[in-house]
């Protein structure tokens, strides 16, 4: 049917065309021609000869230009420039061929022609596709309204897959936007009201049902303007993907989506110099510890992309790298893949895995990062982030590993907690095996991810599902969040700077306030704090601070030629001190006496403000907690 269809519509069209074309050499025949009272005799001879030869030029013009594979339901500026090519080279042809037919008609015929032609040609076009747009708005019932946040392209490309959505219960009925130009203008009909801050009134008096974000350049601070204004008007938010997200500027209905708390947090998309990475990854062996986990599984779907020789994937928990081991084996079925199900303090198989695969990179993700449960248990801290810290960097000084980047936290600097301690204790062991090896040893510090396992947003959403109360520690709390990808993303990137012994820190952005993430997830989920469901201030618990911090002051920061990446000063360590009080705490750790392992922590740890009191919990002047083994891990 739709052979037969395409077959009757370009018989249609071309026959339209023939009419349409002798129309206007008619139609410039008698403007030119008027004045004289009618046609002279000797032209009707000269407009019969070149009548048929300028129909032929013109249609085959119009074929080159593809004028009949174009749907003119959808036509716009492109099908306009298409009209006007054609045209204008079937003028110029046919001047050419009167030329070569010595006829003596009158240029100007010509000149005319074109322009009727131009006229009834692309006029008949876009007639029919405003007789299938009015149709289309006869057939469909009125539906849901939506006001679009944004007159820009994005803004229009949206207005525009409404209109022509037929299976769409939604149509655009207003903008807004704050360039005062565009104010009382009309896009495709649709007229802009007014700015941001007319949006409650708008929606009242049209009676809106859903507005529509439609600023993929906006950042998180934006955003959240735009949707406290929203707020109060009830009408369901959906947000247009950011820039980043959207392939050559095309926009699907399909990826508006309800507002995401990324939308309020991120920031200018992560650019990455893809040549600088490939030359590191692409044809070598790549060991990732802690593959199972939310850093270390997204470190393997970045790093398959780049092509490496050879995958390995390491983790003790066998579950979660199943789990990544099939989805990476379905993505990237030509990836050598190698999985290994190893503890990182386990040195003799550790010493096995780097010996058999011979990795030239390595990311050390694997750890313990939860601070309440390592306040509970610090030997456990100390054998996983300090002993296995220490055992894979080995193996890989002996292995011959080319590049080994340790993934480290914010809670390392001036720790206050065994969990921040532990991970400080690991950027010096790789900067002092840096120092004697011929690997390239460097760690990159960063702040909280959302979305990992464990992170207080799964925890504030599964509050949320059960209807409350939500936790959160102290009215004051502040930590700096990043997406998993963006993270992921600058600590490869990292390792394509890295030459030896920096501590590598990520532009975290400004910090969010955890009540106020609280009170976002919360409207996201479509309830109002404190009506639909309470926010419940649970005390500090042991080893946390009020603010997080990236930096020392000693250690400084310098930049590097990524604008998000930054390198800090490392401190000075006797190198012999540090090894001797090492062996003396993995000893401890064995031993599993937490208060000895305190009061070795705080000897040998620069800035370790953490301190134990067996069955109390305290608070600090500065904000930070300390406590018994009883204390909350609710978040």
């Amino acid at each position: 049917m739709s052979l037969m269809w395409t077959k009757w519509r370009l018989i249609i069209l071309v026959v339209l065309d023939i009419f349409l074309i002798n129309l206007a050499f008619l139609i410039a025949f008698f403007l030119r021609f008027f004045d004289q009272g009618g046609i002279p005799v000797e032209y009707y001879q000269a407009s019969a000869n070149i009548f048929l030869p300028a129909t032929v030029i013109y249609l085959t013009s119009f074929y080159i230009f593809k004028l009949y594979k174009r749907a003119w339901s959808y036509a716009s500026t492109g099908e306009l420039l298409a009209v006007i090519n054609a045209v204008t080279v079937g003028a110029l042809a046919t001047i050419t061929a009167t030329y070569f037919l010595q006829s003596q008609l009158p240029r100007s015929i010509i000149v005319l022609a074109w322009a009727f032609t131009l006229l009834l040609v692309g006029g008949s076009r876009f007639i029919w596709r405003l007789y299938v747009e009015r149709k289309k708005g006869n057939g469909v019932k009125p539906g849901r309204r939506a006001l679009i946040v944004g007159a820009g392209d994005a803004g229009v490309m949206v207005a525009r897959e409404l209109c022509n959505n037929r299976h769409i219960d939604l149509r655009p009925v207003a903008f807004v936007d704050d360039e005062p130009a565009k104010k009382n203008l009309s896009l495709m009909g649709i007229p802009v009201l007014g700015g941001r801050d007319d949006i409650p009134k708008i929606v009242d008096r049209y009676g809106i049902d859903e507005i529509i974000i439609a600023i993929p350049s906006a950042d998180g601070r934006a955003i959240r303007g735009i949707v406290e204004i929203c707020r109060p008007t009830r009408a369901s938010i959906k947000v247009l993907p950011g820039v980043y997200e959207i392939i050559d500027g095309r926009v699907s209905i399909d990826r508006l989506r309800p507002l995401q708390l990324e939308d309020l947090l991120h920031r200018e998309p992560v650019n990455i110099d893809l040549k600088s990475i490939a030359g590191y990854l692409r044809g070598r062996v790549v060991l990732v510890t802690g593959a199972g986990g939310s850093i270390g599984s997204e470190l393997c779907r970045q790093i398959a992309e780049f092509g490496p020789s050879r995958l390995v994937v390491l983790g003790h928990g066998e579950n979660s790298i199943h789990k990544i081991w099939r989805e990476l084996s379905g993505s990237f079925p030509e990836l050598d893949l190698a999985v290994e199900i190893a503890d990182v303090r386990d040195l003799p198989r550790i010493e096995y895995i780097f010996g058999r695969h011979r990795p030239a990179v390595v990311f050390h993700a694997a750890a313990h990062k939860h601070v309440p449960l390592m306040e509970m248990h610090p030997a456990e801290a100390v054998k996983t982030n300090v002993s296995g810290t220490r055992n894979v960097a080995r193996a890989a000084h002996r292995s011959g590993t080319k590049t080994f980047i340790l993934v480290s936290t914010d809670k390392a600097v001036n720790p206050s907690s065994v969990m921040g301690a532990s991970k400080l204790l690991a950027e010096l062991i790789i900067r002092q095996m840096n120092n004697y090896s011929g690997t390239v040893f460097a760690a990159v510090r960063f702040g909280n991810v959302l979305g990992s396992n464990g992170s207080v947003v799964q925890v504030f959403k599964d509050q949320i599902k059960q209807g409350g109360p939500v936790t959160v520690t102290h009215r004051k709390m502040t930590r700096y969040f990043m997406t998993i990808p963006e993270a992921v993303s600058l600590i490869i990137q990292a390792g394509a700077l890295a030459g030896g012994g920096e501590l590598f820190l990520l532009d975290m952005g400004d910090p969010v306030k955890i009540v106020d993430l609280a009170c976002d997830m919360i409207r996201l989920s479509g309830y109002e704090p404190g009506r639909d469901i309470d926010i419940v201030f649970t005390g500090i618990r042991p080893g946390e601070k009020l603010f997080e911090e990236l930096l020392t002051s000693e250690e400084g920061a310098s930049a590097t030629r990524h604008k998000k990446i930054f390198t800090a000063r490392p401190c000075l360590v006797d190198a012999t001190a540090l090894e001797k009080e090492l062996l003396g705490l993995e000893k401890l750790s064995f031993e599993i006496d937490g208060e000895k392992i305190f009061r070795v922590l705080k000897r040998v740890v620069p800035g370790f403000s953490g301190f134990r009191r067996h069955g109390e919990e305290t608070e600090t002047k500065d904000g930070v907690a300390g406590g018994g083994f009883s204390s909350s891990i609710s978040n």
